[in-house]
């Protein structure tokens, strides 16, 4: 098993997102996908449609992370800028590319429907990308070097991702297991944090539930390593052992 480590962030566009008219549903799906490929998502960002922003927003995620996936803002209508704010964080050019044209031609041929200027709009590709299948609805993505551009319709979305995880190189999984505590994290948040600096190489997580009648933490060991995730897993149920016993 590999013990590199592949990471990953999200940039989602659009003004209905920061408006509150959409809720995101693309983010959560993208980080359980990445996560069964063994690729850490380390950062969500959501950004207006303005180009400026885009750009500036693109380009810090892009090299800082192994890859970055963007969703929304390429559809038909003015206000779908992405493709244009791409091409501009590489400095390449964009044009109606072929193979995009001749994909969408052929749908609207087969429903009977004009291939109108704004639909051709969603042909419009950086130059020298790849595309991105579009199963769902045809127009397709594309991807520039690390960075994947996907739709915002969650179907859409969903079924991009689904032909560029093949493409994708994986890491090393991230384990986990979770330890049912009845303390509050106030009791245990001392004992938690000098685990925690003796299993440098774990992530130690308390969340607190409360099942209706009582508050209780779950507290979630994580770790690439197995046998170092058991060994903080044990000095976790000590922990407990020694509390629950005062």
């Amino acid at each position: 098993m590999t013990d590199k480590v592949i990471t990953a962030a999200a940039l989602a566009i659009g003004d209905e997102l920061l408006s509150g008219r959409t809720r995101d549903k693309n983010i959560g799906h993208l980080a359980n996908a990445l996560t069964q490929q063994g690729i850490d998502l380390k950062e969500v960002r959501i950004v207006a449609d303005e180009q400026e922003d885009i750009v500036s927003a693109l380009n810090a995620l892009r090299s800082r992370y192994s890859y970055v996936f963007t969703s929304g803002g390429i559809g038909p209508t003015h206000d779908d800028i992405t493709a244009d704010a791409i091409a501009a964080a590489f400095g390449i050019g964009i044009t109606h590319d072929p193979r995009a044209m001749a994909l969408l031609a052929e749908h609207y041929s087969n429903l009977d429907m004009e291939f109108t200027t704004a639909r051709k709009r969603m042909a419009r590709i950086p130059d020298g990308a790849d595309l991105i299948d579009n199963p769902v609805s045809v127009a397709p993505g594309f991807r520039v070097e690390n960075v994947y551009v996907m739709a915002g319709v969650p179907s859409v979305f969903q079924a991009m991702l689904e032909s560029v995880l093949p493409m994708l190189e994986g890491g090393a999984k991230m384990l986990s297991e979770t330890v049912y505590c009845p303390h509050g994290e106030g009791t245990i948040g001392d004992h938690l944090g000098h685990i925690q600096k003796s299993h440098p190489e774990t992530s130690i997580g308390s969340y607190p539930k409360y099942d209706g009648e009582k508050f209780y933490t779950n507290i979630v060991v994580r770790a690439r390593n197995e046998t170092k995730m058991l060994a903080a897993v044990s000095e976790v149920n000590m922990m407990l052992e020694k509390l629950n016993s005062e």
